[in-house]
């Protein structure tokens, strides 16, 4: 393992304060960048899918590629965390994401923003989510508060999603797209760069100042991912998370123009955001804080169940107000989902290769993500509506439930 940033000696003297609750704070500050970045897609989507005359099955291809992309490389990114540490493999992400906001800006044909968005956001992208999550879960390996921990780092994503998109909103109304794009490349560089000079690799140095024998020892345990790809339980978590990963981006992709669809105003559908992402952050924090004291499987069985509801819920919203209520729903549920992932993980294989093995389930989610809204876009272009998307997503709903709850502990991993 290379050691390139290690923490100094603290033989002596407790630290005041417990440099894992630092982490935790950068984590939420960088993840509120991402996911709120990553969900302007569907405010971008109709100025220019109308400007250029592009399909929504089109506009949706360029949003799957980086999907696909992205999820692919946080294999490669969770081994290099787990290797690295996070500060070098956070710094690529924002330098990536910063040039390819910015490029986004000079987009004039199809070609480009499949180039700008699909290829150079995912790579930065793929430095984000996977490598702070792992380190969030390494720094608490077995705190009690791990859950909690996870989910306050996460609920970052939910704030940006209520913070992020309806200021793109404001700004594309106010100064047009592409300025629009310049605004949120700059932000993207100067936040995460900054972040990333501030965050450090999982713990193992630093074991006296915690005066925890037991938290070195959960660094060591553990399965390799040879091992967890050949245990059943890696399947069945892996395809209930895809069908999480269709159902969400079909959703986050799509449900601003469905609404404008209904005839709701652009700007008072872009508020669906605003609700969806407070009600993630409160999922996020509290079933984190549940799963603590209840376990994770139950975490995510609920929240399949409720994903459920809210999809019924949503054959018949036609309203604003139901709208609402199925983004309440709708944006709780995929809180729970998310943060739950890493600590399932954690539980399910242990914390020895938990980078690259996270990387892996995120990969598989983020495939799903990639078929939703192109699914959900060729489904609108030829019929006018999205009701065979929206059964195509209950469908994976109900399979979710059925996946979670054959999810028993796996027994036997190796240890270095």
């Amino acid at each position: 393992m290379i050691e390139n940033e290690s923490l100094p000696s603290t033989d002596t003297v407790k630290p005041r304060l417990f440099y894992g609750y630092v982490i935790v704070a950068l984590a939420f500050l960088a993840n509120l960048v991402l996911g709120g970045t990553l969900y302007t897609f569907s405010v971008f989507f109709e100025p220019l899918s109308t400007q250029f005359g592009w399909t929504r099955a089109a506009t949706s291809g360029a949003f799957s590629l980086y999907m696909f992309l992205h999820g692919t490389l946080y294999i490669f990114t969770g081994r290099m965390n787990d290797r690295l540490g996070p500060r070098i493999v956070m710094s690529g992400c924002g330098l990536f994401m910063g040039i390819g906001y910015l490029l986004m800006s000079l987009t004039g044909a199809i070609w480009q923003i499949y180039l700008f968005y699909g290829v150079i956001i995912a790579i930065g992208m793929s430095g984000g989510y996977v490598p702070l999550t792992s380190t969030v879960t390494r720094w608490f390996a077995r705190d009690k508060k791990r859950g909690l921990m996870v989910g306050i780092s996460v609920a970052g994503v939910g704030v940006g999603t209520m913070i992020v998109p309806p200021l793109a909103n404001w700004l594309i109304s106010t100064y047009g797209w592409q300025t629009s794009y310049v605004v949120i490349g700059i932000g993207v560089l100067v936040i995460l760069m900054s972040a990333a000079q501030f965050l450090k690799r999982a713990p193992e140095h630093i074991l006296s100042a915690r005066d925890d024998t037991n938290f070195l020892n959960a660094q060591e345990e553990g399965f390799t991912l040879g091992e967890a790809i050949r245990k059943r339980q890696f399947w069945l978590l892996g395809s209930a998370y895809f069908g999480f990963g269709l159902l969400l981006q079909a959703i986050m992709v799509h449900i601003v123009v469905h609404a404008i669809g209904l005839g709701i105003p652009a700007s008072t559908a872009a508020s669906l955001f605003i609700l969806l992402g407070g009600m993630s952050v409160l999922g996020r924090i509290s079933l984190g804080f549940i799963a603590d004291r209840t376990g994770n499987r139950l975490i995510v069985v609920g929240s399949f169940v409720l994903m459920v509801l809210a999809f019924s819920w949503l054959f018949i919203a036609k309203e604003m107000w139901m709208l609402n209520i199925f983004a309440a729903v709708f944006g709780f549920a995929y809180g729970g989902l998310v943060a739950s992932q890493s600590p399932i993980v954690a539980d399910l294989f242990g914390m020895r290769s938990h980078g690259v093995i996270l990387g892996v389930i995120v990969s598989i989610i983020t495939f799903g993500s990639a078929v939703g809204p192109v699914m959900a876009g060729a489904v609108f272009d030829n019929t006018g509506s999205y009701n065979i998307a929206f059964i195509v997503c209950l469908i994976f709903g109900i399979s979710g439930i059925i996946l979670s709850l054959l999810l028993k502990p796996v027994t036997g991993g190796g240890e270095k």
